[in-house]
């Protein structure tokens, strides 16, 4: 009686996948990216089950986004008090905090349940090329902002 039943733990290990952001058009990039922190490029996805892998994200201030999306994307937050609706620009946000960007697409583009925040913490995100000590983790590295093995 030593079999396993079901998927073992080296079927759910997780791979570190490197993106390099510079170039690359926002929404496309988010959704792969949350395939990715799913685990839906697994052959084992179970929606009920956290197997995704780790993402980390090169270069966040070079993304770019098509149209007048530049101008007209605004982003919200309240700070809970009464009038405290923040609003922040596009360029603002660009200029001040450019990872922000890619984490609140990805995370609009992940399930709204309780395993969202637990597949963010997974992504990891800088602002230019230097990824300090996760660039030895690093297994899997997307030159065209495909998936491995995946077209578009």
């Amino acid at each position: 009686m030593s079999q396993a039943v079901g998927n073992t733990a080296l079927a759910y290990a997780r791979v570190w996948h490197h993106v390099d952001a510079s170039e690359r058009v926002l929404g496309k990039l988010a959704e792969r990216i949350a395939l990715v922190l799913m685990g839906k490029h697994k052959p084992i996805f179970d929606p009920s089950v956290d197997c995704g892998d780790y993402v980390v994200v090169s270069n966040a201030r070079r993304v770019k986004v098509t149209g007048r999306k530049a101008e007209q994307i605004v982003y919200r937050h309240h700070t809970m008090y009464p009038g405290g609706l923040k609003e922040i620009q596009y360029k603002d946000m660009m200029a001040k905090k450019p990872d922000e960007i890619i984490r609140k697409a990805v995370s609009g583009m992940l399930p709204k349940n309780k395993l969202r925040e637990r597949r963010l913490e997974r992504l990891r995100i800088f602002e230019g090329e230097d990824m300090g000590v996760f660039k030895d983790n690093i297994l899997k590295r997307w030159e065209d902002g495909t998936l491995p093995g995946q077209r578009s």
